[in-house]
């Protein structure tokens, strides 16, 4: 399923809406009668204001309310893991028309769940379940992630370059992946010895917060790799990585940071001067489209479900903001013309947690 995005980036600024309670939107059906599509979504830990993925998730519920006044969404946050299931249940209670579970960590729990709930039609982001009534919105994040590895040794000016992540799992190394490979074609292309830190593609062993909230957390993560000469930084952590972030501002920009899932000159702009560029995965088009193919009477279908890539702006990069100055013409130049080879098979990317 070929995904067009046609989501405005402006939808990711979020309001103060109070947790769990569905906008008062009633539209007409396809019948005339007066009927509601409700879309309900469990998030991970962080909640709507991760300026990540949940966000992302939300704002594109927020979108398809927009697009089709049929659509009622509501939500619900997650404190802890143990709150996924009773989350996802509780929605299903309350008769939910589509009930999305927003990131990886939530498969067990959603499978579990729909299992139990056959007739019930469920959406997941970042996994691929087995029960037919789960609709999987996956992302191949190591093809953005490679133009953003390439595009970090670059312009790294120190030759080393890091990452770290939240937790371990293919949603987070995937991104990492990319990334360690991006340096590597960079470093075989231009005869360089760029280095990375915080990831070891081979071993699959690297640097973790262990957490997507903790901002003291990413902040300790990322000072060592700067203590160790990284001046380009990508955390892939959730909110923890604002921590990083933060610091690089406080530094006075004395390194960059890569911000990935949403641009962070839109979901974090206060640290717009800090993010070089971001690893994008346009969560908020898949679940837009997801939600209303399904207000319109449309089966989600769980196979093959919807795999975001390059070619069908499912990831990207975002603009480079406020360094579109500082990134050299030649550099541009060459990152578009890796993104092309990409999509168009001649550079092929690979990660064990690629989507299957």
């Amino acid at each position: 399923m070929r995904i067009v995005s046609v989501f405005a980036a402006g939808g990711l600024v979020l309001t103060a809406a109070a947790c769990g309670e569905a906008p008062d939107n009633e539209g007409s059906g396809g019948d005339g009668t007066t009927e509601t599509y409700s879309a309900c979504m469990v998030t991970d830990v962080g909640g709507i204001d991760d300026r990540s993925f949940n966000a992302s998730a939300w704002a594109g519920i927020q979108a398809a309310e927009s697009e089709n006044d049929a659509v009622e969404g509501k939500y619900v946050a997650s404190s802890a893991e143990a709150d996924y299931e009773p989350n996802l249940t509780g929605y299903v209670n309350e008769d939910c028309n589509f009930i999305l579970a927003v990131g990886g960590l939530m498969g067990d729990a959603t499978k579990a769940v729909a299992e139990a709930n056959p007739d019930q039609q469920f959406g997941i982001v970042d996994a691929k379940v087995e029960p037919t009534n789960v609709y999987p919105m996956q992302f191949d994040t190591a093809q953005a992630a490679f133009l953003a590895g390439y595009l970090a040794a670059g312009y790294s000016e120190s030759g080393i370059v890091g990452t770290y992540g939240g937790l371990p799992i293919p949603p987070v190394t995937i991104f990492m992946d990319g990334f360690v490979d991006g340096v590597a074609h960079y470093n075989q292309v231009k005869g360089t010895d760029v280095q990375v830190l915080g990831w070891d593609k081979a071993t699959q062993n690297g640097s973790f917060t262990n957490d997507f909230v903790k901002q003291d957390e990413g902040k300790k993560v990322g000072d060592s790799l700067v203590a160790q000469g990284a001046d380009v930084i990508m955390p892939v952590a959730g909110g923890a990585g604002l921590g990083t972030a933060a610091a690089a501002q406080a530094a006075g920009g004395a390194y960059s940071v890569i911000w990935v899932d949403v641009d962070g000159c839109e979901s974090a702009e206060q640290y717009c001067d800090v993010f070089l560029t971001t690893v994008v995965k346009n969560i908020g088009d898949a679940v837009k489209q997801a939600v209303l193919t399904g207000a319109d009477g449309e089966t989600l279908s769980a196979d093959p479900g919807y795999l975001g890539n390059l070619e069908n702006n499912g990831v990207s990069l975002a603009p480079y903001n406020q360094f579109e100055d500082k990134v050299s013409d030649e550099l541009k130049a060459e990152v578009e013309q890796l993104k092309a080879d990409i999509i168009a098979g001649t550079i092929e990317v690979t990660s064990d947690a690629q989507p299957e």
